[in-house]
């Protein structure tokens, strides 16, 4: 379990009951303040860090460019896989699916993302769980502005939001051009399932130059 900061909580009307989506152990009855760190250099473009508010590493991402899909691997700090992330081949609104564990199976699909439209002048994408098979309606949205790396995530099409992430400006990440974020997940809000929104978020967004 991470541990309870003192971070005010803002007035979201964030849910008062977990939201478990990787697992109800990665729901805190708290506020968890992550920070999301992109190395440098990295020869996959797809290595990131996250720590907590003391600094701890309690996920990594390891990226794959040896593959057709563009795949990400989410591990807890022990090393072991908790989430794989894959982009759809050919999917016009970058769409990615994310399984548990490092499985691609249809049957361990928890999750999945996409574009809201394909032309878009702010950052929005749908995020529908995988018992939505409709996909008429999506389970969390997330909307901002990724040029300005400022997104906020939402439960379904509501105001309540569950998580937040802003631009995290420190001198590594200045000297060394790295993307850093500072990411509040909101009480009872499953913190490895914002993690790898994200990553995704970067990722659909990394080919531009913003």
């Amino acid at each position: 379990m991470l541990p309870a900061p003192a971070i005010p909580l803002p007035d979201s009307g964030a849910p008062p009951a977990p939201l478990p989506v990787a697992g109800h152990q990665f729901c805190a009855p708290y506020v968890v303040p992550l920070t999301v760190t992109k190395k440098a250099l990295s020869i996959s473009d797809g290595d990131f860090v996250i720590t907590d508010a003391n600094g701890a590493v309690v996920l990594t991402v390891k990226g794959s460019i040896f593959s057709i899909h563009n795949r990400r691997v989410l591990l807890d700090a022990a090393g072991l896989p908790l989430l794989c992330m894959q982009e759809k081949v050919f999917s016009m609104h970058h769409r990615w699916e994310v399984f548990r564990g490092d499985s691609t199976n249809t049957g361990d699909l928890l999750f999945s993302v996409k574009k809201s439209s394909m032309i878009q002048f702010k950052t929005e994408m749908d995020v529908f769980l995988a018992g939505n098979t409709a996909q008429q309606v999506c389970d969390f949205k997330i909307k901002g502005s990724y040029l300005d790396r400022s997104c906020a995530f939402y439960l379904g099409n509501s105001a309540a939001m569950v998580a937040q992430m802003n631009r995290k400006m420190t001198v590594s990440s200045v000297l060394l051009d790295k993307d850093t974020f500072a990411v509040t997940v909101f009480p009872h809000v499953d913190y490895v399932f914002i993690a790898a929104l994200v990553v995704i978020l970067d990722d659909v967004h990394r080919d531009k130059n913003d």
